[in-house]
């Protein structure tokens, strides 16, 4: 029986600093019971103010001098653990949290309802790659275990690290795997998102290995299972998930929430504006605008056709080189790569030289253009530009260049002219320009029949032209890392603005294709190989690369995944005259736009053009920085005397308008 209650309260013990005159009493402590106490995991403070548990009324005898005990308070922020502050956040957190979770829910579920159901399950024939890899494989079991040995031995010395790392030790920093989606020092920092991005690092480079290691394969078919597997292992990535990803969590915490919700946002958004389909927003488009701060180069538009819009440039010096200088851009993009800004435009620099620059700048095709065909942008194209800058300037020939498609399209018009004994073009310089296209790089994978089927049920669709977005993804899954998921993570998961980028912002201004151009393209060239096998037939003439006589500076990159340089260099072996081969450091579009102001990459040269690529490496010198000095000096020892400069308004033709020009600024 408890008879706590009715014992006498003992007197209060005196306060430090409170007069003997004015005692306090402290106040009747309820017992707590050891059980109730644990459940409740109270400290010792907590168990003498803890009302007692209700029981049987007892009379307790009153207690003199005793002040009346203080009535219990609420928790407040101190008492909580949490203060004013912490509550908001973590209350904005929550509804930041929510408002994510609807955005993106409601924008997912009005895509499901814009599949075409008519899409192919696997256009690009993944399927039966792999069935054919794994076969290869399994085939050799020893290499199968060899290969598992090593992923087994690769973890046991990572987690030895792991270990030692946990107890203070240091660890061997050279046997670290590294990536450059791993930058952000919370990964090195935290053992726990460390031990996450080396396991990842170490499988996807395991299993990427493995599928390359792969005997007795055709080799597409296993480009296609190595191309997918990067794909698979790229998109696996810790960093592209919310919840494995340091840095977006810490932007999540900081931020209450707020930067995943403007990430969702701006990922419906999207969405949206891909119609269903993830279009993600890699540049701040409202930045930049065609004519304005882009594609500046001041010129007029002297003559327009149905294919193309002549864009004569302004002279920067008295004097200029007699034989015109007229480039042939690709028609997937639009030609402002090559004037981007003042700091990096070709166009502008080629100006400087002392050159008259000529420049054809492709309409972007509608459906009324789905018929037209490769001849007709030979004839309409090549043969109509070099026509009419002959008549612009009063001369008889002219120098051209052709980048990436459009030197293709170029190497043809010339060996079609080759054959017609014409010479309106005297020496001709390629950009990362394809004639050979059997080592055509991972290109070549977008080119089996199914998945032509696939492209062609899109223009279809489009009324006969390719979407600019279908090239787009292409060329983007190509750098799936750099193109798409480092977008991905900036905007969605660290809600980031996208910067103001001229590159990123030309490379989302994307034109469509005529589906008879197109196909014809993708089916002779990339599909057949017919140029370089000498089965390539327009307007009645047998195209013959052998034929061309004339001069060639041909340019690769030494880095290009779009054109390979080996495929390039085959190319070049192709033609019958004189060619000057230079590799260039970096890509597809930074190996060609490298002004030598910026002092970046290098490029080697090479007297000889012995057969294949690496005989001509063997003996090539390496010179730092920008090739275009070593270029203008070969093109100034093909164009002729030194004349007074042209003015775009003095030539044969009225000018039409300001560069750059009305096509160029047609969105898809």
């Amino acid at each position: 029986m408890d008879t706590s209650a009715s014992k006498p309260a003992k007197a209060a013990r005196k306060p430090r600093g409170q007069s003997a005159t004015a005692p306090a009493s402290k106040p009747a402590r309820a017992k707590v019971t050891k059980t109730e106490a644990r459940t409740a995991n109270a400290t010792p403070e907590a168990v003498k103010t803890t009302p007692r548990k209700a029981s049987r009324p007892t009379q307790p005898k009153p207690v003199a001098t005793a002040s009346p005990a203080p009535s219990p308070q609420p928790a407040g922020p101190e008492t909580s653990g949490f203060d004013a502050e912490a509550l908001r956040r973590m209350e904005a957190l929550s509804l930041n949290l929510a408002k994510a979770g609807m955005t993106a829910q409601t924008a997912l579920a009005r895509t499901l309802f814009r599949q075409p159901e008519d899409a192919p399950v696997d256009p690009f024939q993944v399927g039966p790659a792999f069935t054919e890899v794994a076969s290869a494989l399994a085939a050799k079991p020893e290499k199968l275990v060899e290969a598992q040995n090593e992923l087994l031995g690769g973890y046991m010395e990572l987690w030895g690290q792991m270990a030692r790392r946990s107890l203070g030790q240091d660890t061997d920093a050279s046997k670290k795997l590294t990536d450059k989606r791993f930058r952000d020092p919370h990964w090195e920092q935290n053992i726990v998102f460390d031990m996450m991005k080396q396991s990842y690092l170490l499988s996807s480079n395991w299993i990427n290995k493995l599928i390359s290691s792969a005997e007795g394969v055709d080799p597409l078919v296993k480009r296609r299972a190595e191309f997918f597997t990067k794909l698979m292992t790229d998109a696996m990535s810790p960093s592209n998930f919310l919840m494995t990803n340091p840095a977006a969590l810490e932007a999540l915490l900081q931020t209450s929430g707020e930067s995943l919700a403007r990430g969702m946002e701006r990922f419906a958004d999207d969405l949206a504006r891909g119609n269903g389909k993830l279009k993600i927003r890699q540049a701040d488009y409202d930045h930049f605008s065609v004519g304005d701060n882009v594609a500046t180069t001041p010129g007029k538009v002297v003559w327009r056709g149905p294919y193309f819009e002549l864009i004569q440039y302004s002279p920067t010096t008295e004097q200029v080189r007699e034989t015109p200088l007229l480039i042939f851009p690709p028609w997937i993009n639009k030609f402002y790569i090559l004037d981007l800004q003042p700091k990096n435009s070709m166009i502008k620099w080629l100006t400087e030289q002392g050159f008259t620059v000529f420049l054809v700048s492709w309409i972007n095709p509608d459906a009324s253009m789905k018929d037209t065909t490769f001849e007709d942008y030979m004839f309409g194209g090549v043969y109509e530009a070099v026509k009419r800058v002959k008549e612009q300037c009063g001369v008889d020939h002219v120098n051209a260049v052709g980048y990436c498609i459009g030197g293709t399209l170029l190497g043809v018009t010339l060996a079609h002219m080759a054959a017609k004994g014409d010479q309106s073009i005297s020496a001709a310089t390629f950009f990362t320009a394809q004639h050979d296209f059997s080592e055509a790089g991972d290109l070549l994978l977008f080119t089996s029949e199914s998945w032509l089927k696939e492209l062609e049920r899109q223009m279809d669709a489009a009324g006969g032209v390719l979407p600019g977005t279908a090239m787009a993804d292409t060329f983007n899954s190509l750098r799936a890392n750099d193109l798409i998921w480092s977008f991905f993570i900036n905007n969605y998961l660290m809600g980031r603005d996208p910067t103001a980028f001229d590159l990123l912002y030309w490379n989302a201004d994307q034109t469509r294709m005529p589906k008879a151009l197109h196909m014809f393209y993708l089916r002779k060239f990339y599909g057949e190989n017919a140029l370089s096998q000498g089965r390539l037939t327009l307007a009645g003439v047998d195209i013959d690369l052998k034929n061309v006589t004339i001069p060639i500076y041909e340019q690769a990159g030494r880095e290009d995944h779009i054109a390979p340089p080996t495929s390039v260099y085959k190319g070049s072996k192709l033609f019958g005259g004189p060619v000057t081969f230079m590799l260039a450091g970096s890509g597809h579009i930074a190996g060609v736009v490298n002004p030598p102001a910026a002092q970046k990459y290098m490029h080697w040269l090479n007297d000889a053009h012995p057969d294949s690529l690496d005989d001509w490496m063997a003996g090539a010198q390496m010179h730092p920085g920008s090739w275009w000095p070593h270029w203008a000096n070969w093109l100034h020892q093909r164009s002729g005397d030194m004349i007074p400069a042209r003015d775009p308004s003095g030539g044969h033709f009225k000018p039409l308008t300001d560069a750059p020009g009305d096509y160029v600024r047609v969105k898809s």
